[in-house]
């Protein structure tokens, strides 16, 4: 299904008011995102993902060696970035969310869909239906920019999707870097000595990459973790460093979701006590912000009951 470029973009409903009322007292923030946290945990270990048993294997590696490889010193990290995202402390910028992205991303996507297909399965699925859109469109892209790669889950998918590609994985936090190295070095070893992959730590909109160096730049999951402010700079950033007719694509939460709209207030407040910035992106108008920012208006099409993939070329 094909979204509206044109549609307006969703309004922040009562609903939705009364929850970043609820947020704004302190107490009940914490308890929310400690709530949302254990049921995480929960959900993981019930469908056979052994949470806590694969961080404590991950905390016992040489992170602090990986750290070493990958980190930036000069990097300056915005005020937006340090948050409590995800219910850490810490934002992103710590070992314990670092090692916890993949047991993570499987128990947040075990329920995208009602089928008889096994729960952990859902993470592997919804990667896969961003691939296979844009694939469609972008058949054999040579230089690959992956912005917000997280532990580096997304940068393998493009590297299968794409095994002549060079794949450039980029993020903000140096210890989910470090994690993407560590992946590389130890299920991944012939990308490393091929360097067909590499790993900057760097802001999105500040990557200090050359200009048009790239013909592709996929985002997984990351315009909602943003302000709108930071948006428009990524949005420029990534137009800057693509070549021309490249393409710019993402996969993120779909504001125009019945999933969304309709969600009980009690689920909305725990997925906004680990999501500070998701009012300001299902009120951003994406489409337009896309145009002005120099690409041709975007294909948006809803890959899972409440994903979308967006397609943007540049101008």
């Amino acid at each position: 299904m094909t979204v509206a470029n044109s549609a307006p973009s969703p309004k922040i409903g009562l609903a939705s008011r009364l929850v970043n009322g609820i947020l704004a007292i302190s107490p009940l923030f914490n308890i929310a995102k400690q709530r949302a946290r254990k049921m995480m945990i929960k959900r993981s270990e019930s469908m056979g993902v052994n949470w806590r048993q694969i961080v404590a294997d991950l905390q016992k590696q040489d992170l602090d060696g990986e750290l070493a490889k990958v980190q930036n010193p000069n990097v300056q990290y915005p005020e937006y970035y340090l948050k409590h995202f995800h219910a850490y402390e810490e934002g992103n910028l710590g070992w314990l969310p670092a090692t916890e992205v993949e047991v993570a991303a499987y128990a947040v996507h075990s329920r995208i869909w009602n089928d008889a297909e096994p729960p952990v399965k859902g993470d592997p699925r919804l990667r896969q239906s961003y691939i296979d859109i844009v694939k469609e469109k972008i058949p054999a892209p040579q230089d690959i920019l992956d912005i917000g790669c997280s532990v580096g889950m997304s940068t393998f998918v493009l590297h299968n999707a794409y095994p002549q590609a060079k794949i450039t994985g980029l993020d903000l936090s140096p210890h989910f870097l470090a994690i993407a190295n560590y992946n590389t070095r130890t299920k991944h070893p012939e990308l490393q000595e091929s360097q067909q992959i590499k790993w900057i730590h760097a802001a999105a909109e500040n990557t200090g990459l050359p200009d048009a160096s790239f013909d592709f730049v996929s985002c997984f999951l990351l315009f909602h973790e943003l302000p709108q402010d930071a948006t428009r700079q990524i949005l420029r950033e990534i137009r800057r460093v693509l070549r021309p007719n490249g393409y710019f694509t993402l996969m993120d939460m779909n504001p125009y979701s019945d999933i969304y709209l309709k969600m009980p207030p009690y689920i909305l407040t725990l997925l906004k006590s680990t999501e500070p910035y998701l009012d300001q992106y299902f009120s951003f108008d994406l489409a337009s912000e896309l145009v002005a920012a120099g690409f041709e208006p975007p294909m948006i099409t809803a890959n899972t009951p409440r994903h979308r993939t967006v397609i943007a070329k540049a101008v």
